[in-house]
């Protein structure tokens, strides 16, 4: 009988860590759900409009917003963020975006690349160094415009 129980158990530990080997690597990062939570947001906007507080608009909840400055070295994100997370890439044009939103000093949402693919475009205006931050108690407003590229224009309206 203690024979065949822990045989069960082995099975039944094996199946376990079997599924959770599968499974895992496809369970979605809170930065992956939160950005596609965010795109799904501006895929809703269908003209141009103002948006007059982003921290009340965003579909999640962030204390800190930064802004990379193209070409700005991962090494040099990780040390402003605070800390190294999966999934980060480098700029390598002038028009790409490259935007942390932090929740609890942990990154809940990273966007990341060409305009043209992602449909958006945020311009925060001139870098002071190589990066730009704001916190969710501050009033973020953005001037949003449509392309005829289609483009979502996210324009930062400096109060």
């Amino acid at each position: 009988m203690k024979k065949k129980n822990a045989l069960l158990w082995t099975i039944l530990t094996g199946i376990v860590i079997t599924i959770i080997l599968i499974v895992g690597p496809f369970k979605k990062d809170i930065w992956d759900i939160n950005a596609s939570k965010l795109e799904d947001s501006i895929d809703s906007i269908s003209g141009p409009t103002i948006i007059d507080n982003f921290s009340k608009w965003t579909p999640f909840e962030w204390d800190t917003l930064y802004s990379f400055a193209p070409y700005t070295a991962k090494e040099h994100i990780y040390k402003v963020v605070g800390y190294k997370w999966d999934n980060i890439s480098e700029t390598v044009n002038d028009n790409m975006n490259q935007i942390v939103f932090v929740k609890d000093e942990k990154v809940v949402c990273y966007l990341y690349g060409y305009p043209e693919n992602n449909n958006f475009s945020y311009n925060f205006g001139e870098y002071e160094g190589e990066y730009i931050s704001f916190n969710s108690q501050q009033k973020l407003s953005f001037d949003i415009t449509i392309g005829a590229d289609g483009i979502k224009y996210f324009n930062y309206i400096n109060n």
